[in-house]
């Protein structure tokens, strides 16, 4: 481990969606929402801490027009069978209303071994069982089959998006049916929007957990998490539970508001799981949340309980110095 390795929030001030992923050739690889919606960008770095100042470069640039021309929001940087994949969702310009409920999910692809280098090709749309808003795209491998799981509006289901899962033909191909895992049902995940979203996986102690996040994307914004037994039939609904309570929410002692859409990474040496996640430190927004571009990038490590699910505790101040040891 590189000594002295400390996290200092917030990693990277005003990118929302955070995706960090360490990779075999040892650095930390991060890509997440820009404030204009308009581009992918991917930067890379020998520590989490390094991501702040690491030179970001442009990976792609929505459409002038068509569906993939407006608000690109949250990508994810997955290397799949020796190649490189991103999965990001993009709407289309229209007018605002429908703009912001007419999102899918599609994917790029390099086969550069350097994801910052080479070419990223469109592999196109992500084809889902259900024709509607949809985003939030992560994917796994576990037990040798490998799964999509997303946020998607079902038309007969009221609220915005609920979660589903389902195997995968390819990088870019799901294998129908899709199955739906869980939905906006506690109050929690109601306020404001009725929201299940940015699903991300840690398998650990025998268990998949899934943790997404619920409510509009202000100070109510918060954390949930889904589990199920490593050895279930992962696209069986009844194989999930989910937390009756938030996981992780805003902690006004230290000023973090509305803490969510995490992805999950490791310290240099390996030795400690860090989470990755966006906040805000304050609560007065004008107009949409969405548009208020001060969700920032944080880190911080968490633990495991006896019975071995995590322990994420709480948003840590931006003025702890977080030691790696």
């Amino acid at each position: 481990m590189l000594s002295n390795e400390r996290i200092l929030n917030p990693v990277l001030e005003q990118r929302a969606d955070p995706w960090m992923y360490k990779h075999t050739d040892g650095f930390y690889y991060f890509t997440a929402s820009v404030p204009e919606y308009d581009r992918i960008e991917l930067r890379r770095a020998g520590t989490i801490q390094g991501i702040g100042s690491a030179e970001p470069v442009v990976a792609w640039r929505k459409h002038d027009s068509g569906p993939m021309s407006a608000l690109i929001w949250a990508p994810e940087l997955h290397y799949i069978d020796g190649k490189w994949y991103i999965y990001f969702a993009a709407s289309q310009t229209t007018d605002i209303i429908d703009e912001l409920f007419d999102h899918r999910m599609y994917v790029l692809e390099n086969a550069s071994a350097n994801p910052l280098e080479g070419e990223w090709t469109e592999k196109g749309r992500i084809h889902t069982d259900i024709d509607s808003f949809s985003l939030d795209a992560t994917s796994f491998e576990h037990r040798g089959i490998r799964y999509l799981i997303w946020a998607q509006k079902d038309p007969e289901i009221a609220g915005n998006s609920n979660l589903y899962i389902a195997e995968m033909e390819n990088p870019w191909t799901i294998k129908s049916p899709q199955v739906m895992i869980a939905k906006p049902e506690h109050e929690w995940e109601m306020i404001g929007f009725l929201v299940n979203e940015g699903p991300a996986v840690l398998i650990r102690n025998g268990k998949v957990f899934i943790t997404y996040s619920g409510s509009a994307t202000d100070h109510h914004y918060c954390m949930g998490i889904l589990t199920a037994s490593e050895g279930s039939n992962l696209l069986d609904p009844a194989s999930w539970s989910k937390s009756d309570s938030p996981v992780f929410q805003s902690h006004p002692e230290v000023r973090a508001y509305g803490p969510g859409h995490n992805s999950f990474t490791v310290s240099s040496d390996g030795s400690q799981d860090i989470m990755v996640y966006h906040a805000r430190n304050y609560t007065e927004i004008t107009g949409d949340p969405l548009y208020d571009p001060n969700r920032h990038t944080r880190a911080q490590a968490f633990t495991w309980r006896e019975d071995g699910t995590p322990d994420f505790g709480r948003p840590v101040a931006d003025a702890i110095k977080q030691e790696l040891s």
